[in-house]
């Protein structure tokens, strides 16, 4: 059970990750793709499904922010993450600042994987 919900949710998360990307380059090209009905509907279905394996893989493990500091950290830069995407893709006013948010989600995004991989909270001191 481990191995399929570990897997399901590395799947879930490589799919975000790249259609986040996607998403990022369609707003710095300015492209009508971004206003699709799928584009917009699509990182909902596969962002909830991705935390339904992350919360079905903690309970699994037995291992929960708070009580865990790599996931603590993991937690604290999804919703860093999260803010920095809404920013990038809807709210930013300029497109300077749009830009920065991208590249900023695209730094949280790595330190969640970095973390995810190293089950430490500041993995460059490993």
């Amino acid at each position: 059970m481990y191995l399929a919900l570990k897997h399901t949710h590395i799947t879930f998360a490589v799919l975000s990750i790249l259609f986040f990307t996607l998403r990022g380059f369609w707003m710095l090209s300015s492209s009508e793709k971004l206003q699709q009905r799928w584009v917009r509907i699509a990182p909902h279905i596969i962002d909830t499904l991705l935390l339904a394996s992350a919360i079905a893989l903690a309970f699994t493990i037995n291992q929960y922010p708070f009580s865990e500091s790599w996931l603590t950290a993991k937690l604290i830069a999804l919703i860093a993450y999260i803010v920095l995407g809404t920013i990038a893709l809807k709210r930013g006013k300029t497109r300077n600042i749009r830009t920065l948010a991208f590249i900023m989600a695209l730094l949280c995004v790595g330190y969640i994987v970095w973390v995810a991989l190293s089950h430490n909270p500041q993995p460059w001191l490993l």
